[in-house]
């Protein structure tokens, strides 16, 4: 989704995004409203408010305490929310069939950053293990990301 579409889905919802001058984070979210760092790509952007989405979504009171294992399964929790949200596997197969194949090509595609599509293989990859089929494709996220069509 763009950074337009996601400020919709959060309007929908009655959340409050603002764009600030933050000093430690992209993005942070309390209540009900959402702060994301003003001086940023439009695309970075998208991607913090989807994991900040992904806080409200699936998120339970303050985790910024990383320390506490509860916190980094919520944490963990509401990345994935946004990986699912901005790229998906089936973004990943759509990447393939518009003919992206470099992870630049499919980043720019799905209007996401290379950092956050790399977190997303990871991601992706720890709970799938090395590659997932689906819909007569198969997804490789190891050792590096590839999409084959089945025949």
């Amino acid at each position: 989704m763009t950074y337009d579409e996601l400020l919709e889905k959060a309007e929908a919802k009655g959340l409050t995004v603002k764009e600030k001058s933050l000093q430690y984070n992209n993005g942070r979210i309390k209540g009900d409203r959402i702060a994301i760092r003003q001086s940023m790509a439009t695309n970075e952007k998208a991607c913090v408010l989807a994991e900040e989405l992904g806080h409200y979504e699936t998120s339970v009171g303050n985790i910024i305490d990383m320390s506490n294992p509860q916190n980094r399964k919520q944490e963990r929790q509401a990345r994935f929310w946004a990986y699912n949200k901005q790229i998906g596997l089936c973004g990943l197969i759509q990447a393939y069939e518009h003919g992206c194949s470099a992870k630049h090509e499919i980043a720019e595609y799905l209007n996401v950053t290379e950092e956050f599509l790399q977190d997303a293989v990871d991601c992706y990859s720890d709970k799938y293990g090395i590659m997932r089929e689906m819909d007569n494709y198969v997804i490789y996220f190891v050792p590096n990301l590839a999409i084959m069509k089945l025949i």
